[in-house]
């Protein structure tokens, strides 16, 4: 078995200072990477702001003998993320591996959810995926080399009751990390998404004590320290992971069925009638990109 290095690589990981983020920066350290530790340091709910939680994680990986560089901006904002990778051009040359981990919670139903829950959710996790994520691009672009990590969520894949905020900006993680992997393919960047279960202080309250202690987050990093190697070549893929279980989930589109010519008027009640057949799942085929859709249209525009 191979080991895997990554020797003169440069990666930035975002909420790196706990969890997820923290054991990620410190496997990528050990095997020979340079990181940017970006956290704000601030609490669950994205309120208040701390040096600790980076300096902290920077200070272990060089007592290990890596190196790695503290950064504290909040990915919320264009100007954050632009100094997350300036932080690593300044001290490092370049960009070479993005994990976009930062993340908060202001869990509400439906309802009773106010505009600054829905806004602030989608700020850190949507947009501030974004604005790391676009000018590493750029550099990584010049350099035809590139492996960027989304992180996603089963709330955001499957849904979730009082996190609608937290699920939209997730499922429209899925999406950045499509169209990234079709603009990438030409400049050897791959993209790919994780929806990790894991303890951690977003779901610490969450899910029952015994079931938490199991959920130790240095069970996600292998697979995320393989998707951001050179090693791999797979890019637009989404991956379930949780205590040693990794498993694939892809948007799939069924075979489907033909009503009318293309031509003609359709109606509702045609839909009705062959409401089994549109809604099969019998004959189903990944789309890996909005072009795919269209070959099941071969039929009318032949």
């Amino acid at each position: 078995m191979s080991e895997i290095s990554f020797d003169g690589r440069v990666a930035i990981v975002t909420g790196a200072g706990a969890g997820l983020g923290k054991t990620y920066a410190l496997e990528l350290a050990k095997k020979g990477a340079k990181v940017v530790v970006n956290d704000l340091g601030g609490a669950r709910d994205g309120s208040g702001a701390s040096t600790k939680a980076a300096d902290e994680v920077v200070d272990e990986i060089k007592a290990a003998g890596g190196d790695a560089a503290a950064n504290y901006d909040s990915v919320a904002t264009k100007e954050g993320g632009a100094n997350i990778v300036k932080t690593a051009v300044d001290a490092f040359g370049k960009v070479d591996i993005v994990i976009n981990n930062a993340g908060i919670l202001r869990d509400k139903s439906i309802v009773k959810m106010s505009d600054d829950e829905w806004d602030l959710v989608l700020a850190v996790h949507l947009k501030g995926a974004f604005y790391v994520t676009q000018p590493a691009f750029a550099i990584m672009k010049e350099n035809a080399y590139g492996r960027i990590v989304n992180t996603a969520s089963g709330a955001g894949l499957y849904g979730n009751f009082g996190q609608i905020n937290y699920a939209s900006a997730k499922m429209g993680l899925v999406g950045m990390m499509h169209s990234i992997h079709t603009e990438g393919a030409k400049y050897n960047i791959k993209c790919n998404t994780i929806a990790p279960i894991a303890a951690s202080r977003l779901t610490e309250d969450v899910m029952p004590p015994e079931i938490f202690e199991k959920l130790d987050p240095k069970f996600v990093t292998p697979l995320v320290t393989y998707l951001v190697s050179e090693d791999n070549q797979d890019s637009g893929m989404i991956f379930n992971c949780a205590a040693g279980w990794f498993s694939r989930t892809a948007v799939m589109c069924g075979t489907g069925t033909f009503i009318g010519d293309g031509k003609r008027d359709i109606t509702a009640e045609e839909i009705k009638d062959a409401w089994g057949d549109v809604t099969s799942l019998d004959d189903i085929k990944v789309l890996n990109n909005v072009n795919d859709s269209f070959g099941y249209l071969a039929k009318i525009f032949s």
